[in-house]
């Protein structure tokens, strides 16, 4: 069971990014599957969730209006395309299945991918 994101890189403020997830040893499909981050000397925080059965999504407040979390069916991925980036969204990203809410989570966690906004 592993998960893995990608697709973090170096961007200026204003940037773009879409992060992908992928699952071996499980379906994606299968699960509530959200993305959380993780910054340097701060705990890891919920970012995004989209359920199983009607792709309804739920946001962290920090990040509603500019991320939008998708499913690739046909890749059997989780995407998080990320618009407007803010210095503070830099973090390690790193996704998981679990609860809408983000309290909980079902897999153990992979490596995660680093976003770094920057000029």
């Amino acid at each position: 069971v592993q998960l893995q994101a990608s697709g973090g890189g170096l961007v200026p403020p204003g940037g773009s990014l879409r992060l992908s997830c992928e699952a071996s040893g499980f379906m994606l499909d299968d699960y509530v599957s959200g993305w959380f981050r993780q910054a340097p000397g701060k705990e890891r925080e919920w970012v995004s969730c989209v359920s199983r059965m009607d792709g309804s999504t739920n946001y962290a407040d920090s990040v509603k209006g500019r991320f939008t979390i998708s499913r690739d069916n046909a890749k059997r991925t989780v995407l998080l395309q990320m618009n407007s980036l803010k210095p503070e969204d830099t973090a390690v990203y790193l996704c998981n299945t679990g609860t809408l809410d983000g309290t909980i989570v079902y897999k153990p966690w992979g490596q995660g991918t680093q976003v770094t906004v920057s000029s």
